[in-house]
């Protein structure tokens, strides 16, 4: 995982340490600045969230500026809907940035390419993407020059202007660079620079029918925003030879220095958009914001606040090599988030009525009860009680096995701010033998905050008032793949891989009254059950449903501690 932390030392990780030798050396006359350049084709997930943050991070330890830039050079791919989820998404963190847009760049892009081919750096090439697929050799073999590599300057200027003003069909003709095509390297055997697309763009319509390459345009970019380094995941690695090629070709000053960093991955979890989008457009999940996915908008829907996931990500530090993280380990720094400021509130999964047959029938009282019970501050709401209530079913056993401190016949516990009950009677359905109701008895001098304290029980349960009961759908969640999944470059058989249990809808839950108050931008802890909000796609005024974000169980807390 992250670098060895020494106690009461600051950690300085090996990113930091590297920026902090270039400003010692005079590397560079300006600030520290970092970006961030997602391609506006999907949402931000859990990944993308973590390289937002090394890269945000660093640049305000140093006082320097951080980007948001939108890699927007495919008009096949991308969307404005992508770029405001992707704006949304990082305010929604809490982060500030300034935006700047990978297409308004295109002008300078072109000129940096005829400045290649002006110094027999670059050429325009006419094999197939077949043929230039079998001229690339292998990771063994060498590849061999395209037949359109020695090209004349004069010609590969006018055939790219040709290029540009749309005189070939899309992918007729390519921009390649001319390096090496025996390089151990892959990505510097004459890698393409320019294609032809004869598509509208979302920004700039049909201005263009040429557009650069990724690692053409990225450094290129960061040149022309000043970036200083350009803090990018591992996969791009093998690519920065590539990177530092196009600005030295280039003669820039003060270049930008590309260094990686390890990905972050969640066991259990899909963070590949190219996944994601295959469960999406497969409707194995609800949508891009789909609780179970590691999107920002599925975790913002799910009920997760942006404090939890810096708190973890600022945890996890930096990456040398991509890494697997165990999701409890964030579960535990969303809890962390919510223990201290969420309204608790009673609600039974699956309800057992008891009727308390020594309470008159229309008898009501309204108990007032602590809204948390770690934070004195958030005040005490009122709860109605009633003759008829609602009790967990698995919170009573007819016959209970050794351990057993709940309800039983006989046995007496504490209903929570309430009084204590004993149990007198069960009722069964005739035919099935399923137990229906339980008659039980109360004790008026049992009452919480009364100081009764003649007797003790082994067990406080949670309730809802029959007569007073909200019904709701709740929607408890388990991590998205089975523990045995794995992914590879290779097509998946998704109802293979998924796990069966990772929704599991409860449709006749009974809530507390005051949930009736719930709002979108709430969470609330249900006692026992973990903590929940409201679902922004399927709640409605006459039917709630509400998401747990997380349950209480603390495995990642516990794991440390043994």
């Amino acid at each position: 995982m992250s670098e060895n932390k020494n106690r009461g030392e600051e950690t300085v990780d090996f990113l930091t340490r590297i920026i902090k030798e270039d400003i010692e050396k005079g590397v560079y006359n300006r600030p520290v600045a970092t970006r961030f350049p997602p391609e506006p084709n999907g949402y931000l997930h859990i990944g993308s969230a973590y390289a937002i943050c090394v890269n945000h991070s660093i640049a305000r330890r140093f006082q320097g500026t951080f980007n948001l830039r939108f890699d927007d050079t495919n008009p096949l791919k991308e969307d404005m809907k992508y770029v405001q989820a992707i704006q949304e998404d990082i305010e929604w963190l809490g982060l500030k940035t300034d935006v700047y847009f990978g297409s308004d760049y295109a002008h300078q892009i072109i000129e940096a390419a005829k400045k290649l081919i002006a110094k027999g750096k670059a050429y325009v090439c006419d094999l197939t993407p077949e043929q230039m697929t079998e001229y690339r050799g292998t990771l063994i073999e060498a590849g061999k020059n395209s037949p359109y590599r020695e090209r004349s300057i004069e010609e590969n200027m006018s055939l790219f202007e040709q290029m540009i003003a749309g005189v070939f069909q899309t992918s007729e003709k390519v921009l390649r660079a001319k390096i090496d095509m025996a390089s151990p390297n892959m990505n510097l055997r004459d890698p393409v620079l320019y294609r032809i697309i004869h598509a509208e763009h979302y920004r700039t319509g049909t201005a263009w029918c040429v557009y650069p390459m990724y690692d053409f345009a990225h450094p290129i970019q960061d040149w022309i925003e000043g970036i200083t380094h350009s803090l990018c995941s591992s996969e791009f690695r093998d690519h920065r030879p590539l990177y530092e090629w196009v600005l030295t070709e280039l003669e820039v000053t003060e270049p930008p220095k590309q260094r990686e960093f390890g990905r972050l991955n969640i066991s259990g979890s899909v963070t590949s958009k190219r996944y994601v989008r295959e469960l999406v457009e497969g409707g194995f999940v609800d949508g891009w914001d789909d609780p179970r996915l590691p999107t920002l908008r599925g975790l913002r829907r799910r009920g997760v606040k942006p404090e939890g996931i810096r708190r973890f990500l600022a945890e996890l530090g930096v990456f040398r090599s991509n890494s697997m993280v165990d999701p409890a380990m964030l579960d535990h720094y969303i809890r962390e988030d919510l223990k201290e400021c969420c309204q608790n509130a009673m609600a039974v999964i699956k309800p057992l009525k008891v009727i308390l047959t020594n309470m008159p029938e229309d008898w009501t009282e309204q108990l007032v009860i602590p809204n948390n019970e770690h934070n004195p501050s958030m005040g005490q709401r009122e709860v109605p009680f009633s003759r008829e209530l609602y009790i967990e079913r698995e919170d009573f056993m007819e016959e209970p096995v050794p351990g057993f401190h709940r309800l039983s016949p006989g046995k007496e516990v504490r209903l929570k701010g309430a009084y204590f009950i004993k149990c007198e009677h069960v009722v069964k359905n005739s035919s099935t033998g399923e137990i229906t109701e339980i008659h039980c008895t109360y004790d008026p001098a049992t009452k919480s905050g009364s100081g009764f304290n003649e007797r003790k029980v082994k067990a406080t349960l949670h309730w809802v008032s029959a007569k007073h009961g909200i019904p709701a759908e709740l929607h408890l969640y388990d991590q998205l793949l089975k523990e045995s999944a794995e992914l590879s470059e290779s097509d998946n058989v998704w109802k293979e891989l998924l796990n069966p249990a990772s929704l599991i809808r409860v449709e006749n839950a009974m809530l507390e009254p005051s949930m009736l108050e719930a709002t979108l931008n709430q969470t609330y802890q249900f006692i026992r059950h973990g903590y929940f909000c409201l679902d922004s796609k399927y709640s409605t005024d006459s039917k709630l449903v509400f998401n747990r974000i997380v349950s209480l169980k603390d495995s990642w807390k516990r794991s440390m501690e043994s």
